[in-house]
């Protein structure tokens, strides 16, 4: 019987519910071993990704700040990494070469609730780091006809912008400085991928003001990808101001699902994932 070796790199991770939500996967699956949290600053990407290779490890996650540095090291990626270059999901091969994928585009559409559409509408995200891509990349799979990102720091931003316009070619991409989201009205979605609100990240602040959720419309949308607090302050103005939300946790348990089969090739129980992930969150 193999004993699994997984992990997760990012940093910081004190927030990440990844092991507790993996380590209830492979416990309900029946399955021997070990999924660990290991803080890993960009100076040491590499030697992780070494001790990965060298120690047996079948597999890792990747969070930020390494999603779009990662692609360096793999080996071959799927169709959504190649097209976000952005990968989250990292499979060791038998002959120690890496695999990379995007789940967190399937994470992020499986989180939305059924029946939202936002085929020919408009978008706004927040934040143009790795994560974005793949809201982007799932935002352009459901049909939205037009995205606004928006930065605080145009220039560093701006070669993100121009990844995803050579890629989406079809969708119009507009790169906005953070100051400029003031109205909501346009938008059927509203994409948080910063992390800002995340704990023990300005925990208590929200990406928008009260007086800009109040302009969005009633059949409007607004997403939080941070997971880690339950309710970030984003999701308690939304629901302050009786706006349709859609917390993080829900896509962190659907891209950890597949990204668990990628691993194991079993098809984990999500509801026992999100459970414990709930647990360690209260």
């Amino acid at each position: 019987m193999i004993t699994y070796k997984l992990a997760i790199i990012g940093y910081p991770l004190t927030h990440s519910l990844s092991g507790v939500m993996q380590n209830a996967a492979l416990k309900a699956s029946g399955l021997e071993g070990e999924y660990e949290t290991l803080e890993t600053k960009p100076e040491n990407l590499i030697q992780v990704i070494k001790k990965f290779k060298t120690e047996g490890y079948q597999g890792f996650n990747v969070t930020i700040p390494h999603k779009v540095p990662v692609t360096l090291f793999l080996n071959e990626c799927d169709e959504l990494a190649n097209l976000t270059g952005s990968v989250n999901t990292v499979k060791i091969l038998e002959d120690k070469s890496l695999s990379g994928y995007n789940t967190d585009v399937y994470g992020f559409i499986k989180s939305l609730p059924e029946g939202f559409s936002v085929n020919e509408e408009s978008a706004a995200v927040l934040g143009t780091g790795g994560a974005s891509r793949a809201i982007v990349a799932g935002l352009v799979h459901m049909g939205i006809k037009e995205i606004d990102l928006f930065s605080r720091n145009i220039i560093d931003s701006h070669e993100t912008a121009q990844i995803l316009r050579g890629r989406f070619p079809n969708v119009a991409i507009n790169l906005l400085q953070n100051q400029m989201l003031a109205n909501l009205e346009k938008y059927k979605i509203i994409v948080n991928t910063t992390p800002i609100g995340m704990r023990n990240y300005a925990e208590s602040i929200s990406p928008l003001s009260d007086e800009t959720v109040e302009t969005l419309r009633e059949d409007a949308l607004i997403s939080d990808i941070v997971y880690n607090p339950f309710k970030t302050e984003l999701i308690k103005q939304a629901a302050r101001y009786g706006k349709k939300y859609a917390g993080g946790l829900d896509m962190l348990v659907f891209q950890g699902a597949k990204a668990f089969e990628i691993w194991t090739g079993i098809k984990p129980d999500a509801d026992k994932m999100k459970v414990a992930a709930l647990e360690a969150l209260m």
